[in-house]
């Protein structure tokens, strides 16, 4: 059964909403095979994304359980119709994909196809991906059904918003691993000047042993316990930085583990105290999460940096299937609106856009003398 234009416009619509939702390259990926099987009514639907050897790097099913996946075995190389499509930036709309002469190369256990339909997701001349569906969803009379004109029409709308849509997801992870990169570059910054510190006054106190050790034996018995107090701190700040600067572990590690640890980290590489505490809060989204860790490692850098804090406490709460997180200083504090009004953010505006972005929302508390409250809430999954 055909779509009619009005049906078809709200159904484009619905998947346009849908891939607008996420971030993440293969969750966009997902969204778009989905969206698109569901678009046309079809059994089968598959997104190919090329890799530089002519082949697939990822190839995302939809309509295929993951034990058939399994059965049907490795991705998709150079060969047959699917991998042609990676150089011909063509539609494809077959009857019968099997009477096509690129047809072949097909694994035993993949699931019989016949109609098929292939659409490129193309960024101008660059082709970002190919999306392939089989089996229309309509009653097999004599003389086949298969896919239409209309429904070619409708997959060239999406796949022109889902090439936007792959973009920004590639844009998005890349700025995050700039972001991710220079924040690492800014923390090992702040590690070597407090190991360097350390070093410094352990290379003092063992000079004054050195002095006093003919003199006065037992001061310079005591200026030796200096000497390993400050070389077993200097050898907790390497450690520190062995720790912090390895590959974000957000993925591996989670939330609060992640926050923990760079918490530890900035408390041994600045003057105040720095601690953290969560209280019954569960596995959230991955852009929650991300959201979250981003937001206090900026209200961190501005305490830190900018307030005069001699305290600084991040503290993650459950609240129903979401969380909530407080960055609490006792420094300067400063008038909220008259930083707004001056242009001076202080991060402010790409926190609201990370707590905006997850459906969450951002509050700052601050007076002039009476510290900083950072509260960020994002709902659950």
């Amino acid at each position: 059964m055909t779509m009619g234009p009005r049906s078809g416009l709200t159904a484009v619509s619905t998947a346009l909403l849908a891939m607008s939702r996420h971030l993440e390259v293969r969750d966009v990926l997902k969204t778009i095979v989905a969206s698109a099987r569901e678009l046309l009514d079809a059994e089968y639907a598959a997104l190919g994304v090329p890799d530089d050897h002519g082949g697939f790097a990822q190839f995302v099913v939809d309509g295929v359980s993951e034990e058939e996946w399994r059965a049907i075995g490795p991705l998709p190389r150079q060969h047959g119709i699917l991998a042609s499509m990676l150089s011909d930036a063509t539609p494809q709309r077959l009857a019968d994909v099997r009477l096509d002469p690129r047809f072949g190369g097909w694994p035993e256990a993949h699931p019989d196809m016949s109609d098929f339909i292939g659409m490129p997701v193309a960024d101008g001349d660059e082709i970002l991906g190919a999306l392939f569906l089989a089996n229309k969803r309509c009653p097999k009379v004599e003389g086949g059904c298969s896919f239409t004109a209309e429904d070619e029409e409708l997959l060239a709308v999406l796949a022109q918003h889902a090439a936007i849509a792959l973009t920004n997801a590639r844009l998005y992870e890349r700025s995050r691993e700039l972001t991710i990169a220079g924040e690492r570059a800014r923390l090992a910054h702040e590690l070597h000047d407090a190991v360097s510190q350390k070093l410094f006054s352990l290379r003092l106190t063992a000079q004054a042993a050195t002095a006093l050790v003919d003199r006065d034996p037992a001061r310079a018995k005591g200026e030796l316990h200096q000497v390993a107090r400050l070389a077993a701190e200097a050898a907790d700040e390497l450690r520190a930085a062995v720790v912090e600067l390895r590959p974000a572990g957000l993925d591996e590690d989670g939330l609060i583990a992640t926050l923990r640890t760079q918490v530890k980290v900035l408390d041994r590489a600045h003057s105040a105290r720095v601690t953290f505490a969560a209280h019954g809060v569960r596995a959230l989204p991955a852009a929650q999460e991300e959201a979250l860790l981003r937001v206090a490692q900026e209200a961190l850098h501005n305490a830190l940096r900018h307030s005069g804090a001699q305290a600084v406490d991040v503290v993650l709460t459950r609240q129903g299937p979401g969380a909530v997180l407080r960055v609490t200083d006792d420094g300067t504090g400063f008038d909220p609106s008259a930083v707004r009004r001056a242009g001076r953010h202080l991060g402010l505006v790409s926190m609201r856009d990370r707590a905006n972005g997850v459906g969450g929302a951002l509050a700052v508390l601050s007076e002039p003398g009476k510290g900083t409250t950072i509260e960020m809430e994002v709902p659950g999954g």
